[in-house]
């Protein structure tokens, strides 16, 4: 069974997508840190420090960088505009901000479970007719040739 002329290849989205995270992760390092704090320890009646992650700000980085490149960039993340690849709605109309913000909304929900949710969203475009991740469903988007 052929896919319909126009989508993007499961391949490049891959690399594009690895692209992305990189970007992601290296932008996000300042806002990525750990830190103690010091907590009373009532069994062993005395203070004791424990490492608290600051991870929500690097969320909200990725979060900004899917949404607003995507919503404002032709569809596009730096790692699809070198791929050659873009975000549109399912009629091929550009997508929207709503869109956007809806597609990583639940992209970063399945990413919260515990990485199987993330693995189903992925391996999705594997099996469907029209390579739609589940978060790609959601939004009403296609991943498209640029």
């Amino acid at each position: 069974m052929g896919s319909p002329p126009g989508l993007a290849g499961r391949w490049r989205r891959l690399f594009a997508g690895v692209l992305d995270w990189l970007i992601v992760n290296v932008v996000s390092v300042p806002f990525n840190f750990s830190s103690w704090e010091y907590v009373w320890d009532r069994g062993r009646g005395a203070w004791d420090r424990y490492p608290v992650e600051h991870t929500f700000l690097a969320g909200l980085v990725a979060f900004l960088y899917f949404w607003l490149l995507h919503a404002f960039w032709n569809g596009q993340t730096l790692g699809k505009r070198l791929f050659g690849i873009r975000v549109v709605q399912e009629h091929g109309g550009r997508i929207t901000v709503t869109q956007a913000a809806v597609r990583q909304a639940v992209a970063a929900a399945f990413a919260w479970l515990c990485c199987f949710g993330l693995l189903v969203d992925l391996v999705w475009i594997l099996f469907d007719p029209r390579k739609q991740a589940l978060h790609d469903k959601a939004a009403r988007t296609v991943v498209v040739n640029a």
